[in-house]
């Protein structure tokens, strides 16, 4: 039995809510992505969102032209404004990243995805610059000055990868860099921007543009980089599958620029993982299972010691980087699909919205938080075998002595995912896996969806209550301890329901 301290060991991070990504940005135009969008706001309720593309055409910011024989820029913010209004209105603030870089603004033709973010530096540093100028005036000017100091500013994404920065450039990246914070800092000196937004496996770029900061005295108000644990893609049509490395190599991967930065000028840096899963494949089906969901709780539970923010990538299967979804479970980053049903790693989301802000332990399998009203949440999660070879065990015992600070009983609320329950990926593959599931069948899914939930007391002795929880394969689990009030009239007897006397 593991007891529980009854004073707090400090607070709960919620570093994990911090931000969360969305693919491209003007999918935020779209009714079914707003939609999602609100329906995760209400139940769990994140603070930042990122994603790509918000100078990439189909944004329509940079717009060239000709007048009397002269070349001129007119910057356009219809969209911008649209997708801006969208998230504030949900009560979530952009977490701007600064690219791709507009067709006729780029250096070269390399793009990447299917709707074509081009990825080759500018053939202007000057028309970039004026390109984030303008931008970032436009949205102080509509926002407030208080508000978008509150929205840090990303210079790109993923430098280090030739897919996302023409043969990966180093030096053309911190030329970029170097323009990008200078100007962001000439409309105010408030504003927060950061990077290099690297990907995992290129750790040295770090240290090296920390250098190039210092050496150049180039802004430099936070660092990001992303974080993943998949190996090479194995190919099968419309999909991939990966092997995973153990999820503790997330949290390795969250700590390293904390550690890389330790005797630098930029050690108090804030830390921002700007992108987080286990696979970096839009089309890998391990996102879509209960599986999923608990290989990650270790990592969401813990993550806030290590990083000021961890963001997981992405919010909704509404998504494309490998084109159109061909199926409403498509393997998608999403914790929702694009038809708003709950994923597993999506209620691993919602039950840590409902844990407290006192942290009174954490251990491999378990998270016990405590509500400033008392009440007490139990996370916990069952172990999983990351490497494939074999599905993890049958069950998983947990017995906790958990502080209540009441007499007598506890109303106890459990909430389960696991391979059957809450997880409508196994509820689908039992109807046949529809490619286009119709209205009906979308009932059954959204049914499916929901955590099994189940009610007790438990009496409590010394101002404890014991706890034995066992938990399926693959299981999440959140359990909520109440201090019980009986109020039961003593004339009550179910034993009498039936008009017969109590024996």
């Amino acid at each position: 039995m593991i007891r529980v301290p009854a004073e707090a060991t400090g607070r709960l991070s919620d570093a994990w809510r911090h931000c969360v990504g969305t693919g491209r940005t003007e999918l935020a135009l779209r009714r079914d992505h707003q939609d999602s969008l609100a329906l995760l706001q209400r139940e769990i309720g994140f603070r930042h969102i990122r994603g790509h593309g918000l100078f990439s055409d189909g944004m329509g910011v940079y717009r060239p032209y000709e007048h009397q024989g002269t070349r001129r820029v007119h910057h356009a913010f219809t969209y911008v404004d649209q997708v801006v209004d969208t998230y504030l209105a949900l009560g979530i603030r952009p977490f701007l990243e600064l690219g791709f870089m507009p067709t006729e603004l780029a250096s070269g033709e390399r793009t990447v995805f299917w709707w074509g973010g081009n990825v080759t530096p500018p053939r202007s540093h000057r028309e970039w610059a004026d390109l984030v100028r303008a931008t970032l005036t436009h949205l102080v000017d509509r926002y407030g000055l208080a508000e978008v100091r509150t929205w840090p500013i990303e210079v790109w994404n993923e430098p280090n990868l030739p897919d996302f920065w023409q043969d990966a450039d180093e030096k053309a990246y911190h030329r970029l860099y170097e323009v990008t914070a200078h100007t962001v800092k000439e409309v105010d000196a408030g504003l927060q921007v950061g990077g290099p937004a690297i990907s995992p496996g290129a750790d040295d770029w770090l240290v090296r543009f920390a250098g190039f900061a210092e050496d150049r005295a180039v802004p430099l108000d936070f660092v990001s980089r992303h974080a993943y644990t998949s190996g090479p893609a194995q190919h099968v049509p419309f999909g991939v599958h990966q092997t995973l490395g153990p999820a503790s190599g997330l949290l390795e991967q969250f700590a390293t620029p904390r550690r890389q930065l330790r005797d630098t000028r930029y050690a108090a840096l804030p830390v921002h993982i700007t992108e987080f899963n286990s696979s970096y494949r839009p089309d890998n089906p391990v996102h879509d299972t209960a599986f999923h969901a608990a290989y990650l709780a270790p990592v969401v539970a813990a993550g806030g010691d290590l990083a000021d923010s961890f963001s997981y990538w992405t919010f909704s299967d509404m998504f494309e980087e490998t084109g159109v979804p061909t199926a409403l479970f498509h393997g998608g980053f999403g914790l929702l699909t694009h038809r708003q049903v709950r994923k597993p790693t999506y209620h691993l989301y919602a039950f840590m919205a409902r844990t407290g802000p006192e942290l009174l332990a954490r251990g491999d399998d378990h998270l016990v938080t405590r509500h400033p009203d008392g009440r007490v949440a139990v996370l916990a999660w069952a172990p999983v075998d990351p490497t494939g070879a074999t599905p993890g065990p049958d069950r998983h015992d947990l017995h906790l002595s958990v502080p209540l600070a009441a007499r007598g009983e506890a109303f106890v609320r459990r909430s389960t995912v696991d391979e059957e329950h809450g997880n409508a990926h196994t509820a689908w593959r039992h109807m046949g896996s529809p490619r286009s599931p119709g209205p009906g069948q979308l009932d059954v899914l959204h049914e499916a969806a929901e955590p099994a939930r189940g009610h007790r007391r438990l009496p409590l002795h010394d101002g404890r209550a014991d706890l034995r929880l066992t938990l399926a394969r693959h299981e999440i689990t959140l359990v909520e301890l109440t201090p019980l009030t009986d109020e039961t009239p003593p004339w009550w007897d179910e034993r009498r329901l039936l008009g017969r006397e109590a024996p």
